[in-house]
């Protein structure tokens, strides 16, 4: 479809006029205004989830997503001559399109297809926090915004605390519209649990809170939601995902996407969103990006630790510890050095996919030869240096932070939470993702983030008194899914992955031993690591068997 006009979610405009010609006017008057005033640069100047195509002035288009991408914009250009964008990326492709072979590679790489690329051949995705702007031709792909760290004073702790907790209140009130019936998803994690606490403080006893269990050891951390609903008198909610549900919502899951998504939390998120659609919920808030923003994955404390071999005098590195790793390797006591000297010496962000599920088994091990002939690792590595060196002069942890803005946020966890609400029939709101909360986390001493090894020590020290203790305290966990074990242990589901993984190697794109030695080698012996890539490429082929035959797809050319 060509768009001449798309105006999508919720922008606040931080001007006062602004705000006023979109009430009165309607966003569009007032979008249109915004760029009279600063063109392409515009949408610094709007918060909140927005998507927007329009033409500013005859023979131009200008488009932007915001500074997350919680609304996605996807383009085609047709004989350099007509624009054509839409918020998915199916509803721009032409029959005739082809499906990009790269960006097959890159779902394996990320589990999810990042932007720019999409599935489609000259498909294209707006990345976060950028614009284009479309003009005789030509399309200027830009970012109108990039996080800039700055740092307050490390002893103001009581100030940062109060201005926190007040933007907090805040971003959470205004995530509920009126006349919509809003509550929470509520994992018993932090985030979530705060989110949960500052509704109630809002709306008062009884917001409904959605949680997901697992019947398996380890993946079931039921009691710390009931805890947080407890202490703050919610209306809780608890189902428990059977590998049943899998069988009957995988196919539907996979389907609703534009294109393939491999994060294995979007079918809990799914059934979550689903029942409180049944209960009558409009809205649900979630609590994605305090991780991200305030330093709480363990990832962060580990590669913190690898930095910190980086700064050791390189005669040292070089010229003693490196060229002993070898030894070290060999011998019991001091194989964990070795093995910390062979990981510190990745540069980053190379380093942190270096172990990845690609890297583990082998890609000769997976995919055909001529297949691999077709992928290039190296562009999927251009695109996140790209990304890392876009803060540099950041503070490391910073830097590690602002990645994960893109990578972790932007590109899957908010297409998961959103893709699956959206299907449930369910509006989501993101208070931590709030512009206000954003740039108060970039003016944060950077030992507040990330204290030592302790994770987001300032949200926590923050928010003690308010969550209750045992919360603050708890290891992270989230809506994992135990996939692995349910498909050794369920013959429906093992039939469902098993069959599907057999189908994709029908199609060429990747080997029938390697289906084989998945199934009867790996998985038993390691079903959580293993399990992933069942996931990931159980979603690949049940993407395909909806959507493949509209296209183009001869992987073998």
């Amino acid at each position: 479809m060509t768009a001449l006009a798309l105006f999508l979610g919720h922008p606040r405009f931080q001007e006062r006029d602004l705000t006023e010609i979109s009430r009165t006017q309607g966003i569009e008057s007032a979008w249109r205004e915004a760029f009279r005033r600063h063109g392409p640069q515009a949408p610094k100047h709007v918060q909140g989830d927005f998507a927007v195509v329009f033409s500013p002035e005859p023979g131009k288009t200008f488009m932007a997503v915001d500074r997350f991408a919680r609304r996605s914009l996807c383009y085609r250009i047709e004989n350099s001559l007509t624009l054509h964008v839409a918020a998915r990326a199916d509803e721009v492709a032409a029959s005739s399109s082809s499906i990009d072979m790269q960006a097959i590679y890159d779902y394996f790489h990320f589990h999810v297809i990042p932007a720019p690329r999409t599935i489609f051949q000259h498909v294209l995705r707006l990345p976060a926090a950028h614009y284009g702007l479309f003009h005789g031709g030509q399309l200027t792909v830009a970012p109108y915004w990039t996080p800039r760290f700055t740092s307050s004073d490390p002893s103001d702790f009581s100030s940062l605390k109060e201005e926190f907790r007040d933007i907090l209140r805040s971003s959470v009130q205004s995530q509920c519209h009126e006349g919509d019936r809003t509550g929470c998803f509520l994992s018993g994690g932090t985030d979530s649990s705060t989110v949960a606490g500052v509704l109630s403080q809002h709306l008062g006893e009884g917001v409904p809170t959605y949680s997901i269990g697992f019947d398996a050891e380890g993946y079931d951390e039921m009691e710390y939601a009931r805890l947080a609903a407890r202490h703050f008198k919610t209306r809780h909610h608890e189902y428990y995902v059977t590998p049943e549900d899998l069988v009957q919502g995988i196919p539907r899951v996979a389907a609703y996407y534009d294109q393939p998504f491999g994060n294995s939390s979007a079918l809990p998120g799914f059934y979550c969103a689903q029942r409180a659609q049944q209960d009558g919920v409009q809205r649900l808030l979630a609590g994605d990006g305090g991780d991200e923003l305030f330093g709480g994955n363990s990832r962060y404390a580990k590669q913190k630790l690898f930095h910190a071999y980086t700064r050791l005098p390189s005669v040292l590195r070089q010229g003693l510890l490196e060229p002993l790793a070898p030894l070290f390797n060999r011998l019991p006591l001091v194989r964990k050095l070795g093995s910390y000297i062979d990981q510190a010496k990745i540069p980053m962000p190379d380093r942190i996919t270096a172990y990845g599920l690609l890297e583990h088994i082998g890609t000769e091990n997976i995919f055909p030869e001529r297949i691999f002939s077709l992928f290039s690792p190296m562009a999927s590595r251009t695109l996140e240096q790209t990304v890392w060196h876009a803060t540099d002069g950041a503070d490391f942890v910073n830097q590690m932070l602002a990645y994960d803005w893109r990578f972790t946020l932007a590109e899957n966890d908010l297409p998961k939470v959103c893709g699956t609400s959206a299907l449930a029939g369910i509006e989501v709101g993101f208070p931590l993702l709030d512009e206000r909360l954003v740039d108060f986390s970039l003016k944060l001493p950077t030992h507040y983030k990330v204290k030592g090894l302790k994770l987001r020590w300032f949200f926590k020290e923050a928010l003690r008194g308010f969550l209750p203790d045992e919360i603050i305290t708890k290891q992270k966990h989230g809506f994992g899914l135990p996939f692995g074990i349910w498909v050794l242990r369920h013959p429906p589901l093992h039939q469902l992955a098993e069959s599907s993984l057999h189908q994709l190697a029908e199609r060429g794109l990747i080997r029938h031993t390697f289906v084989d030695r998945l199934f009867q080698q790996h998985l038993p012996g390691h079903p959580g690591f293993y399990g992933e890539m069942v996931w990931i490429l159980l979603m690949l082929e049940q993407w395909f068997q909806v959507h493949a035959n509209h296209y183009q797809f001869t992987p073998s050319d």
